[in-house]
């Protein structure tokens, strides 16, 4: 089946509109991060590495997005993180950094149109193509709906408002990486060799739900029948035969590679690590916001990207580590 191409749920920050009264304008950007930490393995998962066929098998991905032609990849063991970093993770690493995001010196961020929780003078605008995505000043990590919201009895949620650039900020000082597009395919599929999603071919076997999408009529009604109007923990449903929770939905997840549609056809066979130049980084797995009728991107070979600087209430990450050396006992 040929999909017509929509764009992302996840909007880049310079297509989102503002009105007249603009947000604080952004610091500029921070000196570089401290130096990594020691090669931590915390929470992550050792896999084996080996070939797997890496695309979308099914004819059902956007022309736009690259998902084909299905292509043999061989990868070397490597680790990954069970889950999406929450927000528990995150506030430790701004409490011994000072990191500040993307999102707070821009001062504004996405917030999906149902769940704004701001006075009426931080709503800014909407996005170019997809008015369900508001502008909201001070909108960040810690105030993932605006400055109404918080992120108490949040701790085990996966972080939001985190653009790559934070991503790979945090990754450096836990020790870790952000994992390439091939490692992240590859830990998603959980040993499936082939299959729609990371548990089969059919979305809600059993008439159970296994991952945190939208369901209703999008952009309005969601019945929640999931459970999650947004961001469920990061131990939610099962996980896959990897050991991984929520590699479909919950929340997109940014990879190191820069994006090019066309990559799949010139990629190497041998750990292929994306494209050396590029305006925008891969992002995998869908969010709560994805539904058949306009982001069909929870399925396990499902590809899109934005700029490095974006960030919105459904983009979060997880890390990924080299295998090649003996474990070290740092915490991340």
């Amino acid at each position: 089946m040929t999909r017509t191409h929509r764009p992302c749920c996840a909007p880049a920050t310079a297509s989102v509109a503002v009105d007249t009264t603009p947000a604080a304008p952004a610091a500029p950007l921070a000196a570089p991060g401290p130096a990594a930490r020691p090669r931590s393995t915390r929470g992550q998962v050792r896999l084996a590495g080996g070939e797997f066929a890496m695309g979308d098998a099914f004819g059902e991905g956007y022309p736009a997005d690259g998902e084909t032609p299905v292509h043999t990849v061989r990868l070397e063991p490597f680790h990954i993180d069970e889950t999406a970093v929450t927000n528990a993770r995150f506030a430790a690493f701004v409490k011994a950094t000072g990191h500040v995001t993307d999102a707070e010196r821009f001062g504004s961020s996405a917030v999906f149109h149902l769940v704004v929780a701001a006075p009426a003078a931080d709503v800014l605008g909407n996005a170019a193509g997809a008015p369900w995505w508001i502008n909201v000043r001070g909108a960040h990590w810690r105030r993932p709906e605006g400055a109404r919201s918080d992120i108490t009895g949040r701790p085990n949620h996966p972080v939001v408002h985190v653009s790559w650039n934070d991503a790979a900020a945090y990754a450096r000082w836990a020790g870790k990486r952000l994992p390439t597009e091939a490692e992240w395919e590859y830990a998603a599929r959980g040993g499936l060799a082939g299959r729609r999603y990371a548990w089969g071919d059919e979305l809600t076997p059993g008439g159970r739900w296994r991952c945190n999408i939208w369901q209703g009529r999008f952009p309005h009604v969601n019945t929640a029948e999931d459970g999650h109007l947004t961001t469920a923990p990061v131990k939610s449903y099962r996980p896959n035969g990897h050991g991984l929770w929520n590699t479909a939905g919950n929340v997109w997840e940014w990879c190191s590679d820069w994006f090019s549609p066309s990559y799949y056809a010139e990629s190497p066979a041998a750990d292929p690590r994306g494209p050396g130049t590029g305006t925008a980084r891969v992002l995998r797995g869908g969010s709560y916001l994805c539904h058949d009728s306009y982001c069909n991107r929870y399925r396990v070979a499902a590809r899109s990207s934005n700029t490095p600087d974006s960030s919105s209430g459904n983009l979060g990450f997880r890390c990924a580590n080299d295998a090649a050396v003996t474990c070290g006992s740092a915490a991340a």
